[in-house]
């Protein structure tokens, strides 16, 4: 089965793109962007030359944040697009997203239309992460200084054990990974055709959490994916759990290393399995380097 990354998680997947908490109604599906003028996918992000070539609507009208097209922490929207897709890529809620650009409604997004995808305090309060012309998202590998001034006085006078560094400072820190299910491995990583693993089981087999977490997708709004779940692990990974026949958690729910996230199924798929992906810092990783031995 094709991975996320096929259809491109963080740019082209046609994956929900996530994640407003006030103010607005949630989207009850994954809608286009409305391309309003004749628009591609490239002349849309014009990577390196400053300004999208189309800055305005049909109506002349500037496209919404055209000013902060490149800036670090603002993503251009382009073809095929939707707020759920945006928010995945970028690794926010899509409910923020929708917040941070005053969006009354989520689902109606434009080409060429620049959106924040960083908090608004991001850029002073700690180093944000970047949205490059082309959606390439990268995120800066930055020890936090609230964590080392956070250490007792009293240990500067005894030898200590090195501090295990923060999620956003390693970003290859072990999460203490399990397998997300018992079955066999029927289909292996492969970085062209399969984004992550394919595990055999049968309907109902629990779908457990490969680490602790937090939801920031449920649904089913992926074709080809079926009932999908994903979960943000810090700054660095994620993971995501396709072919569900049932979810058993919700979006922003906290979850913990081994618990029953789902049950195993088939749906949008040609047999009952669990596909599994680990994504670090938005590209996908062969799960069996992290996963222990069976």
């Amino acid at each position: 089965m094709q991975g996320f990354g096929n259809r491109s998680w963080w740019t082209g997947l046609t994956l929900v793109a996530t994640l407003v908490i006030a103010g607005c109604s949630t989207p009850s599906g994954p809608v286009p962007v409305e391309d309003r003028g004749t628009m591609s996918r490239s002349t849309a992000s014009a990577p390196g030359t400053g300004l999208p070539p189309i800055t305005t609507d049909a109506s002349g009208k500037p496209l919404q944040g055209i000013e902060n097209y490149g800036k670090p922490g603002y993503y251009s929207v382009r073809p095929g697009d939707t707020i759920r897709r945006i928010a995945n890529e970028t690794g926010q809620t899509w409910q923020n997203i929708a917040r941070w650009n005053a969006l009354d409604n989520p689902d109606l997004i434009e080409v060429g239309q620049v959106l924040r995808v960083v908090p608004p305090t991001a850029t002073t309060a700690a180093p944000a992460a970047t949205v490059e012309p082309n959606g390439v998202v990268t995120r800066p590998v930055t020890p936090q200084p609230a964590i080392v001034a956070s250490a007792p006085a009293a240990a500067a006078s005894a030898p200590a054990k090195p501090a295990t560094p923060p999620a956003a400072a390693s970003g290859d820190e072990d999460l203490g990974w399990i397998w997300p299910a018992q079955g066999s491995l029927i289909a292996g990583f492969d970085e062209a055709k399969n984004k992550g693993l394919d595990i055999s089981g049968k309907a109902g087999d629990a779908v457990l959490a490969a680490a602790d977490g937090r939801v920031v997708y449920a649904g089913a709004g992926l074709r080809g994916y079926g009932n999908l779940i994903i979960l943000k692990h810090n700054n660095t990974y994620l993971t995501a759990y396709a072919h569900n026949q049932a979810l058993l958690v919700k979006e922003d729910q906290s979850v913990q290393k081994g618990q029953k996230i789902a049950e195993m199924g088939n749906s949008d798929a040609d047999r009952v399995k669990l596909h599994f992906e680990i994504r670090r810092q938005g590209k996908p990783v062969d799960p069996a380097r992290y996963l222990p031995s069976r």
